[in-house]
């Protein structure tokens, strides 16, 4: 059953019918919020709800793909109809398309792939949101980022994240920081947070065919940066990038 300590509040997580994404909507309806699940495959959604539901949570599937602006929109005047506003956005949903595809052989059409999911998906769900959340006392945005697109790490050949050669993810991951310190920058005077998070290496159906190591963390830990920065309050942090590399200590991920 929730606490609740944000039984008034509503948030909306994409990609949310398995791993990281079930775990933040589960963790966040816990906390007493009402959460829209984002899927799109209706099937697996409708699952995911009927399963957090029997949990004792306000949880409410949406289909919803982030690359077909129809269902955006549809979900985003669901919220409206039943919520009237968005406390919290978490922009979860993401893809790797290059697993076994050496650098010089990425495709254009696999680097659109990537970042129509990473990347547009992201702009279009956050800019169809950003009405409801102004609506909030303090919205909040939480980008699921990746050290595999941090500059820093990638420009230091000793470094490991620099020896991946993941083209596709990393530079739509490097495009979705940049994209979190921009829409920090503009919603700042109006009270809207927006950070990133590392959920960090977690062994999720996103990395299932990696030839690095999948990980060893579940989702319910590398839920706990995205749902600290998601339940923060009003006098929280904006413009950062949170995580942990091993899991251990949350840190800031350098850009």
């Amino acid at each position: 059953m929730t606490n609740g300590r944000h039984h008034d509040e509503t948030a909306l997580v994409t990609g949310a019918n398995k791993g990281i994404g079930r775990e933040i909507a589960r963790r966040l309806a816990a906390e007493g919020m009402t959460v829209y699940l984002g899927a799109r495959d209706e099937h697996r959604g409708r699952e995911a709800e009927r399963s957090l539901v029997e949990e004792g949570l306000d949880v409410r599937f949406v289909r919803l793909d982030v690359t077909v602006q129809e269902q955006v929109d549809a979900a985003v005047r669901r919220i409206e109809e039943t919520s009237g506003r968005l406390d919290v956005l978490v922009n979860n949903a993401g893809v790797v398309v290059e697993w076994g595809v050496e650098v010089p052989d990425v495709t254009a059409a696999q680097m659109r792939s990537a970042f129509d999911v990473n990347v547009f998906g992201t702009v279009a769900v956050t800019q169809a949101c950003l009405p409801l959340l102004r609506r909030s006392p303090a919205g909040r945005v939480v980008n699921i980022s990746s050290p595999l697109g941090s500059l820093t790490y990638l420009g230091d050949p000793d470094h490991p994240i620099s020896t991946r050669g993941l083209l596709p993810y990393s530079s739509s991951k490097a495009a979705l920081n940049a994209i979190t310190l921009v829409y920090a920058n503009a919603l700042r005077e109006a009270g809207v947070r927006v950070n990133a998070a590392n959920p960090g290496l977690v062994a999720t159906d996103l990395n299932d065919r990696s030839p690095f190591d999948r990980g060893t963390r579940g989702p319910e830990e590398g839920a706990e940066v995205p749902v600290r920065l998601a339940l923060m309050g009003p006098d929280g942090p904006t413009g950062t990038f949170r995580g942990s590399m091993d899991g251990s200590v949350e840190e800031t991920v350098p850009w």
